[in-house]
């Protein structure tokens, strides 16, 4: 994987560990964070062992404090559009990908970095962690899926009010409305992250490519759509090594040992 200018990454296992690392504006998104994240997606399409993907930001104060405002000051119309396509279609990405990705949130998920976090099939908060889409107090409004993924997550009418008064909420409100799967103390997200994406990757990674198809693709169909494309993906998987092996282990009563083929 080349260098990344604006994203350390680290492998743990069969995780990689991925650090958004903007400390000087809260690691906030801007063109050239964006560009590696752009990078690291297509590498993950391309890197069967890794069997899952942990997002945080650098420091103990955000995860992503938005995008970088100051870049829009200047921005047009037709550029605005495009900066939001563009953008969408990263995060996008991120349910397209064979691996998981839990977000290991550590502070600050405002604006764009809520969108982030949203991409995401996990978020685990640590309770320190603020969550906001602040963009109607800049005379804005998101760009990134925000209106899209927020209804989605936690319903319409939670979505209506964090997205049309701009107002923060905090890990308690965040875990009662469904927006994250967890809440840890700062010292124990980065454990609780690592536990839960090597649970997932001792698991079958065909099987959980395709659960993780599955839903994302159902979401968006009709019950009868999204049951057929659950059957379709249930016949794939018998062809795989690893149902097989997974069978079989079940039979002799020992641990299945999962190659991902």
């Amino acid at each position: 994987m080349k260098q990344l200018k604006c994203i350390k990454t680290l492998v743990e296992g069969t995780t990689l560990i991925a650090t958004l690392s903007r400390p000087e504006a809260m690691n906030a998104l801007n063109a050239e964070l964006i560009a590696d994240l752009e990078a690291l997606v297509q590498h993950l399409m391309g890197d069967s062992s890794v069997r899952a993907v942990i997002l945080t930001g650098q420091g103990e104060k955000a995860f992503v404090a938005g995008a970088d405002i100051k870049q829009f000051e200047l921005m047009t119309p037709t550029e605005a559009e495009a900066f939001a396509e563009r953008g969408q279609s990263l995060f996008a990405k991120f349910a397209q990908l064979p691996q998981p990705v839990v977000a290991a949130v550590n502070g600050f998920a405002l604006g764009g970095g809520l969108e982030l976090a949203l991409a995401c099939d996990f978020i685990i908060a640590s309770d320190n962690a603020k969550f906001s889409l602040p963009e109607c107090t800049l005379g804005l409004i998101p760009g990134f899926g925000g209106t899209v993924r927020l209804p989605r997550r936690v319903g319409t009418a939670k979505a209506l009010e964090m997205a049309l008064t701009g107002a923060m909420i905090g890990t308690d409100e965040a875990l009662r409305v469904g927006l994250v799967n967890k809440v840890v103390s700062q010292s124990d997200l980065m454990k609780t992250a690592l536990e839960q994406a090597a649970l997932i990757g001792s698991r079958a990674p065909k099987a959980i490519e395709y659960i993780k198809k599955s839903i994302h693709s159902g979401q968006e169909r009709s019950l009868e759509e999204a049951d057929r494309i659950e059957a379709k993906l249930f016949g794939r998987v018998f062809a795989t090594e690893d149902r097989t092996e997974g069978v079989r282990a079940f039979v002799e009563k020992r641990k299945p040992q999962f190659k991902g083929h």
